[in-house]
């Protein structure tokens, strides 16, 4: 029988689920590594995972009660709803700082990746025969991916609930970045800006007792497009939990041995020193997506220089990022006491 949660359980689980919904929007940052790192990455897939059946036939027979001590229902409801925050405030400081200050964000959440590879590796005592070759191929599987060419933006609907499904894998795999792989099939600023902005617009407008979006068709298609990446993300979180509710079962240690290296190779998607390739047509001029922003190429990575106060500081910042993972382990070490 589990405890029940103090209040300030209940308020860190905000805070975490906080952190998971700011990273999942960070290209190259993964809301599961929040999740391993914090404690709560085999209760969450767990909880995912009672999302099934048996909890639908309860729900629909009226079962409320049943139904949310089934699904752990005060866990999902908390980490989801610190989620949504984020979504509409830390997300958004996030967007400020990465337009004013790219380099020490990114340098930050390199540390944090850093830190996370210690946390996770540095109790794992599993290499062997099977995990070796398991770590290598998560890692070859991440540095590969982020080589990866972006598609072009894409919005038919069937495509946009597949990227739903594909989205929410950095929620339930750490290392594998939701956002970073929405950049490679197109549509990142399609799901995760303008949608989102979508949202925020909508219902400001709809507290104000302004209605006006209904007859704006623009607004519809972005919000039916955001309904149905959102019916794709739900239905990839379900899916993909039970799936790995059953690997982490059968195959703990090769699964761990494989995030290990995935995370790792996942380095060079948040490398600070780079800087963002724009697709241009033959006469030089830049290339723009359906809501005229400028398409992504690719990313220019390059060696820092060491005689630039601008990179002591962005190191500054990759170190600040490793104490706040270590700052977590503490945490975690302390409440198990």
């Amino acid at each position: 029988m589990r405890n029940p949660r103090t209040f300030t359980d209940k308020f860190f689980l905000v805070i975490k689920g906080l952190f998971m919904g700011a990273a999942n929007k960070v290209p190259g940052v993964s809301g599961g590594i929040v999740a391993f790192v914090g404690g709560f990455y085999e209760e969450f897939i767990y909880s995912l995972q009672k999302v099934n059946g048996k909890a639908f036939r309860l729900l629909i027979s009226g079962r409320l009660k049943s139904f949310y001590h089934y699904t752990n229902g005060q866990f999902l409801t908390l980490l989801i709803f610190g989620m949504l925050v984020s979504y509409f405030s830390v997300s958004k400081i996030l967007d400020y700082f990465l337009e004013r200050n790219e380099l020490y964000v990114w340098s930050a959440f390199f540390g944090m990746i850093l830190g996370s590879i210690y946390y996770i590796g540095k109790d794992f005592g599993h290499w062997g025969k099977k995990t070796v070759p398991a770590g290598i191929i998560g890692l070859i599987i991440g540095i590969s991916i982020s080589f990866l060419n972006p598609a072009t933006q894409n919005d038919n609907l069937i495509f946009i609930f597949f990227c739903g499904i594909i989205s929410v894998s950095g929620m339930t795999l750490p290392g594998l970045s939701g956002s970073f792989i929405l950049i490679l099939l197109g549509n990142y600023v399609l799901l995760l800006v303008d949608s989102v902005n979508a949202l925020y617009d909508t219902f400001s407008e709809v507290l104000t007792g302004d209605y006006s979006f209904i007859k704006n068709p623009t607004r519809l298609n972005t919000l039916k497009i955001l309904a149905v990446f959102t019916a794709g993300s739900a239905a990839g979180l379900v899916t993909l939990s039970h799936l790995l509710t059953f690997v982490l079962k059968h195959y703990r240690h090769i699964t761990t041995a494989v995030i290990i290296g995935f995370i790792t190779g996942s380095l060079g998607v948040v490398w600070p020193w780079k800087r963002t390739l724009f697709k241009t047509d033959i006469n030089g001029n830049l290339l723009l997506d359906t809501n005229h922003n400028p398409i992504i190429k690719n990313y220019e990575r390059f060696l820092p220089n060491l005689g630039s106060s601008e990179t002591w500081w962005a190191i500054f910042f990759i170190f600040f990022g490793i104490l706040i993972l270590l700052g977590l382990d503490w945490y975690g070490k302390n409440r198990k006491r």
